[in-house]
């Protein structure tokens, strides 16, 4: 299911991540790569908190285009967990992770079946809400506000256009579905969003949202 950060420019092997989307269709929910460009955004709240370590969470880490950009801007003694249920992906992401210099654990399981005692001061997110049910991108949100400290940030991007796209190409009812989890989407943003920008570097360009969960940071 946790899927839609895929390889970055340089990437040893692009043809495995369309392998994996052309196999599970509504899990990887992209039609290209994550540029560089969107994962410099989206670990922006990463290089935004100065100071000591961080515990981070990255969800549907994909072949790791944005994991490696974490890696790159995580300060040292921080932590890092990768949450992937492809044992494709898993195995290039233990290819990234390797000459790592902070602590790292990939967990192939699925968020809402990830167990762990820690809290986080960020959590970057690449599943693809608008391929899923309205109850289940419910479930999510409330477990990424659970999992971050107070003053903690959720980053995540959407694709810009899909909405219009699914109504003109997949029929009324996956419009229906796609604006309810909008409404999902929407309601979060209301409570917890700080800033939003688009990325125009990508393929579609991606919107990035930025939630911090109340709380002394």
């Amino acid at each position: 299911m946790n899927r839609d950060n895929a390889a970055a420019t340089g990437t040893r092997s692009p043809f495995s991540f369309c392998v994996e989307a052309f196999r599970h269709p509504r899990a990887v929910g992209a039609v290209a790569p994550s540029s560089r460009a969107l994962a410099r955004a989206l670990v922006h709240p990463i290089r935004d908190r100065c100071g000591g370590p961080l515990t981070v969470l990255e969800v549907g880490a994909g072949t790791g285009a944005v994991t490696r950009t974490i890696l790159d801007v995580l300060p040292p003694a921080s932590r890092l967990d990768l949450v992937e249920v492809s044992p494709t992906f898993v195995a290039r992401l233990r290819d990234t992770v390797r000459t790592a210099t902070v602590s790292v654990d990939i967990h192939r399981t699925e968020i809402e079946e990830y167990r762990t005692s820690r809290a986080y001061d960020v959590i970057v997110s690449g599943l693809p809400m608008t391929n899923f049910d309205p109850a289940q991108v419910s479930g999510i949100m409330a477990r990424f506000v659970r999992l971050l400290r107070p003053g903690g940030s959720l980053t995540y991007f959407a694709y810009r256009g899909t909405r219009p796209a699914r109504r003109v190409f997949a029929g009324s009812a996956e419009a229906r579905r796609h604006a309810a989890v909008d409404s999902v989407m929407r309601s979060y943003q209301r409570a917890y969003a700080i800033g939003q920008r688009t990325v125009w570097r990508n393929l579609p360009p991606a919107r990035v949202w930025h939630l911090r969960r109340p709380g002394a940071a």
